[in-house]
């Protein structure tokens, strides 16, 4: 992902200015397989718009009030050296995906597999409103 810096001169030079250019932050989404709770869990590791990490304070402000320090903690990352990163804790990750099958089929549709993930990072937007996900696909309840 180029820099915001890259970014701007890359507008300039097309013919538009750097103010016309909305500065985020960005997250990167690793997905691991929790083998105690045997479901997906979401760790989240943020930049600010000058592509500098995101101190913990940072990435809280990203995320529900509700579910700051209790759904979302901060957490060593399993498979990342020594890298802190919000985590979305899996405990009641298979618990609210078996609900939304659940409503899905009552309602006499059906839900294949392939889009199990689609619906997971629906879910967690609820946990972390401020993001939002590039994919293509729509589903709605």
């Amino acid at each position: 992902v180029p820099a915001s810096s890259e970014i701007a001169a890359a507008a300039c030079a097309a013919g538009g200015t750097a103010g016309e250019i909305i500065q985020t932050r960005t997250y990167d989404l690793h997905i691991t397989y929790d083998k105690f709770y045997q479901t997906p869990r979401l760790w989240l590791f943020g930049y600010d718009e000058a592509r500098k990490v995101l101190t913990v304070d940072q990435m809280y402000e990203d995320v529900s009030q509700d579910h700051a320090k209790k759904t979302v903690t901060m957490e060593t990352h399993p498979h990342l050296n020594s890298v802190i990163a919000a985590s979305v804790h899996p405990c009641r990750h298979a618990e609210v995906m078996k609900k939304i099958i659940q409503t899905v089929t009552e309602g006499g549709r059906e839900l294949g597999v392939h889009m199990y993930l689609i619906i997971f990072l629906k879910f967690v937007q609820a946990v972390i409103p401020t993001i939002e996900y590039d994919y293509t696909q729509n589903f709605s309840l």
